[in-house]
């Protein structure tokens, strides 16, 4: 489980997160959604370690790891995959799988495990990264780490600029994941239908601070139809 407890962070003097708690289980997802501007990427890199927290606590697994760096926390268990389908351009497909698995036990398997997951994959290993489109990009991104085997993964915006089929498959991807168990997943999203449909709760971010949360997916249908409207009505859509 991870929870961000009354967290204030941000950048020199300029506080973004204005005392921002929320709970991610860890076996299922919680969606953070907002305007550009919100504070979302902001709270994700507080979370992860790549900006300080002012105050309040970052507890992973009921450990306070506010204090550790981000190398530290990825050994716990927290893997991050942030905006713009990144990964190696010059690397094929192959290789940037193959970057992160190396010196993994599991390595030659848990490459095996990610190319089921996402099949596409498979007819690109030969394929440069950058040659790739926007979304065999991230999915690449998301392959990546997976395999590192983490029991939390934060996604920042993993469907910004991909086609609809692409992002229903990474929705099955990240729903099947988390219903194995032994991962959880926070998720920033625009998307509102792709956020609550996959996520046990949602939270609304303005200006830095949680205005909305509630229940997502795991509500009846008649319960996220609700949400869907109370969020658009959070963010004035």
């Amino acid at each position: 489980m991870l929870e961000l407890d009354d967290i204030r962070a941000g950048y020199g003097r300029t506080e973004v997160i204005h005392g921002v708690a929320l709970t991610v289980p860890s076996d299922g997802v919680a969606a953070v959604m907002g305007h550009n501007g919100a504070g979302k990427t902001t709270l994700l890199r507080a979370a992860v370690g790549l900006i300080k927290v002012d105050t309040g606590r970052v507890l992973f697994d009921g450990e306070d790891v506010t204090a550790l760096r981000p190398s530290a926390r990825v050994a716990r268990g927290l893997a991050y995959v942030p905006q713009g389908q990144q990964s190696f351009g010059q690397l094929t497909t192959a290789e940037n799988l193959q970057v992160v698995a190396d010196g993994r036990k599991r390595g030659r398997e848990l490459v095996g495990e990610v190319l089921d997951l996402f099949p596409a994959l498979r007819g690109l290993l030969d394929r440069r990264a950058g040659l790739l489109s926007g979304g065999q990009r991230q999915q690449l991104a998301i392959a990546r780490a997976l395999i590192t085997e983490p029991k939390m993964l934060i996604l920042d915006e993993p469907t910004e600029g991909i086609q609809p089929s692409v992002v229903a498959e990474i929705e099955r991807t990240i729903v099947e994941l988390t219903r194995r168990g032994g991962l959880g997943v926070l998720l920033v999203e625009q998307h509102i239908g792709f956020a609550l449909e996959s996520a046990e709760s949602y939270y609304v971010l303005e200006s830095g601070r949680v205005t909305s949360s509630g229940a997502g997916g795991a509500a009846p249908d008649s319960d996220v139809r609700t949400a869907v409207s109370d969020v658009r009505a959070a963010m004035a859509i």
